[in-house]
């Protein structure tokens, strides 16, 4: 019923106005009445789907730091009860609205008001943003026109085309920009000695094996918002007798894809859908195959071959379109049939691609490493802290 919810407000511009005006006003005078606690931060990660992302590479940092051991930190989350050793808020209930009211600090990788504005003036807000963007985002979509990030305190760019991106699909303020990366990258520019081979490990890989991570984007719903959809057109026997020798699959869905249709897993292709902490993954993939995803932008941070499979190109960028042509700009250039792809990565020329890929890292992600510190000190001044 939310996904539904979800998706009319997402789709039908009278409706997002009546919520916006209506639920916003009534939030507003509310916060008159709710005193601001100078000590509690509230955090949400993909509109409370998990625990993770920048969000909690902040958080842990803060964990860290003996100066914010008085403060309280409390997570907003679909499903609280999966977090019990966390402390918590459903989101989008109305203990959840009071409790932003009351939190002087907002940290979020997608937004804390839900779509409404109800912000108060003392009230610290951080958007780490989740993704540098190839499909089109924000006020930039067709048929959207609410997105409002001018009231935000800090909004974390990787680039200068993240800036020019955020300003056109979120009206966002140029002052607000933080540019220092997102904070979950941190890992990416500074690997762990030896993390890769302890992940391997923990996770029963072969070492002989290359391993490929396969993390396509999520489709739009086309029942209304039920069920988000994918299934790739593959044959993934087809794959493991091409590419079985050599090469392993870790499958990783989007965060927001409820149904994979078409495959089996097996010693050759693992489900890595559940698995916490995509960059991890990343750590241990000797090559990234993606579609419109923003892992592409990520992943380029490693210097390591990115393959695009694009069999719906030409759909996807008639239906949301975005904002530079793939072929151009990405490494290389975009399959669009399996048969493609397959050879592609079986005459794949490593050292080659990997060229490839620091270029376009050079194009897009020209800051990070140190993204949750630089959060922390821009957010919580050093002056204040050490008063309190």
């Amino acid at each position: 019923m939310k996904e539904k919810i979800a998706f009319i407000l997402k789709h039908n511009l009278i409706v997002q106005r009546i919520y916006r005006v209506v639920l916003g006003t009534l939030f507003r005078l509310l916060g008159f009445f709710v005193k601001t606690d100078n000590k509690l931060v509230l955090f949400s990660s993909f509109a409370g789907k998990n625990f993770n992302d920048s969000p909690k590479a902040i958080y842990d940092y803060m964990c860290s730091r003996p100066e914010f051991q008085s403060y309280r930190m409390v997570w907003a989350f679909t499903d609280p009860a999966r977090f019990p050793n966390l402390d918590t808020v459903k989101i989008d209930t109305m203990a959840y609205f009071l409790l932003a009211m009351k939190a002087k600090y907002w940290i979020t990788n997608v937004n804390i008001e839900r779509g409404l504005h109800f912000k108060k003036k003392s009230t610290v807000y951080l958007n780490t943003w989740h993704g540098i963007a190839l499909k089109l985002i924000g006020n930039d979509c067709p048929g959207r026109k609410d997105y409002d990030f001018s009231n935000m305190d800090f909004l974390v760019v990787s680039g200068d085309y993240d800036e020019s991106v955020f300003q056109s699909a979120f009206r966002a303020k140029k002052n607000s920009f933080l540019r220092c990366g997102m904070p979950r990258n941190d890992i990416l520019w500074n690997p762990p000695l030896d993390k890769a081979a302890e992940l391997r490990q923990k996770l029963h890989l072969p070492l002989d094996k290359k391993v490929i991570l396969y993390a396509p984007t999520w489709r739009e719903s086309s029942d209304g918002g039920k069920t988000y959809a994918i299934a790739p057109p593959i044959d993934l026997k087809k794959w493991e007798t091409r590419l079985g020798e050599k090469y392993i699959v870790l499958f990783r869905a989007h965060l927001f894809t409820t149904q994979v249709m078409g495959i089996q897993y097996n010693d050759f292709v693992r489900d890595a859908s559940e698995y916490p902490d995509i960059n991890e993954l990343m750590l241990i993939s000797d090559i990234l195959l993606t579609d419109y995803s923003s892992a592409a932008f990520d992943y380029a941070i490693l210097e390591r071959p990115i393959l695009t499979f694009a069999y719906d190109y030409e759909t996807y960028l008639a239906e949301r379109g975005t904002y530079f042509n793939m072929d151009d700009v990405y490494p290389s250039k975009a399959c669009r049939s399996e048969d493609e792809l397959l050879e592609r990565i079986l005459t794949l020329d490593y050292e080659d691609e990997c060229k490839k890929t620091a270029q376009f890292r050079q194009k897009f992600v020209q800051y990070g490493g140190h993204g949750a510190k630089t959060c922390v000190e821009a957010v919580f001044e050093p002056k204040e802290i050490s008063k309190r």
